[in-house]
């Protein structure tokens, strides 16, 4: 049998010409099939997702051991480790100017689910046998404009975006922390070593939101709702 949310983003999918599958992100302690474990980092596996693939990440087949850790399969680096890692933020990725910097951008962030679940799910909504706790968009600027117009619709409240930090932080983690929407663009090594596409950006939703998303398209312009401008606006 079908599931609810299987089928339930096709319309805001069609209505915004979103050519990726929107890709489901699920935590959870229960049994899932061993054939989709597969060594992957959770940068690749979110575009291999948006193509149609599956995968069920834990602390053994987390490749990278930043997204383990951002999304809580693996516990934090210490000692020399860390000391490791400060170096390749500040001196290999040359992502931060120094340790200071690099010590707030970690602790100004949502911290990540440690702890939380054996194994992380990633594949299309349109196949996710359980339900999704996050869909990720991978879409253009103005899809994206479109999305987050269409999450606040009903209630109004802006976004307040998480845009540094790493892919796996800002597209998975602070969304699942916080239970709010967020966009990104993601860091700059994962897009490279990923080749995400120029345009790509990364639109976050948490699965309790989304369908304020799907009630919208019909209500709202940023949906298919026509736009309607009174006379005494066209006059001036």
């Amino acid at each position: 049998m079908k599931k609810a949310w299987q089928g339930e983003l096709d319309g805001l999918v069609e209505a915004l010409g979103i050519k990726s599958r929107p890709v489901a992100v699920t935590f959870t302690n229960e049994e899932v099939a061993e054939e989709k474990r597969k060594k992957v980092w959770v940068c690749n596996a979110l575009k291999q997702a948006a193509r149609g693939k599956s995968f069920v990440m834990d602390a053994e087949t987390s490749a990278c051991p930043g997204g383990g850790w951002h999304c809580g399969l693996t516990p934090p680096p210490q000692g020399p480790s860390w000391r490791g890692l400060q170096w390749f933020l500040t001196r290999g990725e040359k992502l931060t100017a120094s340790i200071v910097s690099f010590h707030r951008m970690q602790s100004l962030a949502a911290p990540p689910p440690l702890g939380m679940a054996e194994r992380m799910l990633i594949g299309p909504v349109s196949d996710a046998e359980m339900r999704p706790d996050l869909v990720v968009f991978l879409v253009n600027a103005e899809q994206a404009c479109r999305l987050v117009f269409l999450d606040h619709y009903w209630d109004g409240i802006p976004i307040r975006a998480e845009l540094t930090g790493s892919l796996c932080s800002s597209a998975i983690a602070h969304p699942l922390v916080t239970g709010r929407t967020n966009v990104t663009f993601g860091d700059w090594t994962a897009r490279r070593m990923q080749k995400f596409g120029p345009d790509v950006v990364f639109v976050s939703v948490p699965y309790e939101r989304i369908r304020n998303l799907v009630s919208a398209v019909p209500e709202c312009s940023a949906g298919t709702a026509e736009l309607e401008i009174p006379e005494g606006f066209r006059r001036r």
